[in-house]
């Protein structure tokens, strides 16, 4: 299969958030390193990122959806509500529910629709308390692609995202390598041959000292949780202002 123009869309996993690459000191993320594979094979096809970081479900259907169905794209990507459901209000049916109303407008053109399940929280203790709900969540978003005809990428079943020498930092963005993964994931189930295998397994690790484990804690703490909890409280979002990174379908370069 071929595309020519592949538009992603969603928010900080999308975006990219985790994944620095040291040529360009920007974000690339899973999308980028598709994109980079698929214009490897056809150097025309041209890519645009709609995603921001920090954006709940409605803020993307909202800024985004319309935009990416305006570009007339034949590969188009989605993945959101992330964000809702660290809130304790969250209603998984009822953000399914308007993620299938997107998924079905992105698609209704004929494009390839992708869309995605969330990864395995348990290397992160403070997002797994949100667990039975994104369980809930997972098992809708399977429902909907199904019905939708969408492909899905079913990161739960993922289990080498769930170690936490896939995570970023502040232990909830995946890192470069997490991203590889998932990269190679969606590759795979477009039906794209690619060298990456998301199933190499991870090589033994030893533990660390208790005493440096808890200094680990104690830095992510005041690094990450800690700025976090006083965004939610002042209603402040690490995307507020910020534009997409590749707003318009261009070349990949």
């Amino acid at each position: 299969m071929s595309w020519s123009t592949f538009v992603a869309v969603g928010d900080s996993f999308t975006e990219g958030v985790g994944d620095l690459d040291p040529r360009t000191g920007r974000e690339r993320g899973w999308a980028d390193r598709v994109a980079e594979a698929l214009a490897a094979r056809d150097p025309d096809l041209r890519y645009a990122n709609l995603a921001v970081r920090g954006q709940l479900l409605d803020q993307v259907v909202e800024t985004q959806v319309e935009r990416a169905h305006a570009m007339s794209p034949d590969l188009v990507s989605v993945c959101a509500a992330g964000n809702d459901l660290l809130r304790p209000s969250a209603r998984p049916a009822e953000l399914a529910q308007r993620l299938e109303a997107a998924v079905a407008r992105l698609g209704d053109e004929g494009a390839d629709v992708l869309v995605f399940t969330g990864f395995n929280t348990r290397a992160t203790p403070v997002v797994d308390l949100v667990g039975r709900r994104l369980a809930t969540m997972n098992q809708l978003i399977r429902d909907l692609a199904h019905r939708q005809g969408a492909h899905l990428v079913d990161m739960w079943e993922m289990d080498t995202l769930a170690d936490p020498r896939a995570r970023a930092d502040d232990r909830l963005h995946l890192n470069p390598d997490g991203h590889r993964r998932v990269a190679a994931r969606v590759l795979e189930v477009l039906g794209v041959p690619t060298e990456d295998d998301w199933r190499e397994p991870w090589p033994p690790m030893e533990q660390a000292p208790w005493v440096r484990r808890r200094e680990a804690d104690i830095r992510w703490a005041r690094e990450h949780l800690i700025p976090w909890v006083q965004r939610r409280v002042t209603g402040q979002s690490t995307g507020d202002g910020r534009p997409a990174k590749r707003p318009e379908p261009a070349p990949v370069r």
